[in-house]
């Protein structure tokens, strides 16, 4: 039996391993993830009206999350390709004058967990929106990538505190 404290995708002699989840049951999960983008005020009031040079800046953002979670294990090392059923992406001004936030929500009934995709898709969103607006704000960061919540499997449920 694995201890927690174990290192799961190592093997004996320390080499990168993927891990074999071939006899663990197929449940239900679920992940959320966030990702803020910083950017000047008038860069967001740009992107918030639709001004965008390269287009509609949001939707394309939107559908790139979208992507990215469901071609992860393309992306991340020693990540299991999962069978994705859901992917909600949203994309919306924070509170502060000069971030954006994005979020998403990604499911799946399965071995493993969806972390790393719904981490993966708020990433990928952060940086389109990035390339379409570099031409106005090259000042821009994505801040603050971190997971929210996951649901399921063996470690249940986690919560982000704060």
């Amino acid at each position: 039996m694995k201890r927690d404290d174990e290192l799961t995708h190592l093997d004996d002699k320390g080499q990168a391993r993927m891990v074999d989840v071939g006899e663990k049951a197929k449940t239900a999960r679920e992940a959320r993830a966030r990702a803020t983008l910083r950017m000047e005020p008038a860069t967001r009031e740009v992107l918030l009206r639709g001004d965008v040079p390269k287009g509609d800046a949001i939707a394309t953002a939107r559908i790139a999350g979208i992507q990215a979670a469901k071609r992860t294990s393309e992306l991340i090392p020693l990540c299991h390709p999962l069978a994705v059923t859901g992917v909600d992406v949203t994309l919306e001004p924070a509170d502060a004058a000069d971030r954006f936030v994005i979020e998403a929500a990604v499911r799946c009934a399965d071995r493993t967990g969806v972390e790393m995709e719904a981490l993966t898709a708020v990433t990928v969103a952060a940086l389109t929106l990035y390339d379409m607006l570099k031409a106005i704000d090259k000042s821009m960061a994505i801040e603050e990538v971190v997971l929210l919540e996951k649901r399921g499997g063996r470690s249940g449920h986690y919560r982000r505190e704060g």
